[in-house]
């Protein structure tokens, strides 16, 4: 069950700004073949941001392929060269503002492991500092703050994603370690 199975053939069939995908062509230990599509996508950052008031930090953008707006942790992509940390720390400040006086990496997951290579590694920031947002060109983002209740109620309204609800039962199970035989 755990033997990988042989690639046949690997082929990039797009490359975007956020992603690529590649068709593998594979063949099992019982001589089946099989195409399996795959996204290729780097290392990704979010960030549990809580206030001294133990409020979460949220930011609300619109999701085209939700066709709806979310709110969610804040999160990102590192640049190249950069430390998942400095890069939490960047992606926190560009998108909330907010400096963290501590940051620590709480561990990492798979995203989406059935079609997807993307491994989110997921981050606390305390002690938080107030500032200025850095967004992106095509970043169009409203912030808040939640108690955990509201935030709750943001999941039970579909108005959030994973990654958001993932934090916020990480809130509430203790803040310890998750992931930790996971990563890039």
């Amino acid at each position: 069950m755990d033997a990988a199975p042989q690639i046949i053939e690997s082929r990039q069939v797009f490359k975007g700004r956020v992603f690529a995908v590649r068709v593998d062509d594979v063949k099992y230990d019982d001589g089946s073949t099989h195409r399996i599509d795959v996204v290729e996508h780097g290392a990704s950052l979010a960030i549990v941001a809580t206030t001294p008031n133990d409020e979460l930090a949220l930011v609300r953008q619109y999701r085209h392929p939700t066709g709806t707006s979310l709110w969610e942790i804040p999160a990102g992509t590192c640049e190249p060269g950069e430390s998942l940390l400095d890069g939490a720390r960047r992606e926190l400040r560009e998108e909330t503002g907010f400096t963290a006086g501590r940051i620590t990496k709480i561990g990492s997951f798979w995203t989406t492991p059935g079609f997807c290579s993307e491994i989110m590694h997921l981050f606390h920031a305390d002690q938080l500092v107030e500032g200025a947002t850095d967004f992106d060109d095509d970043e169009r983002i409203e912030i808040g703050r939640f108690t955990r209740e509201a935030a709750w109620r943001l999941v039970a309204e579909g108005t959030t994603d994973a990654k958001t609800m993932l934090a916020l039962f990480w809130l509430k199970g203790g803040r310890g370690k998750i992931g930790s035989h996971v990563g890039r």
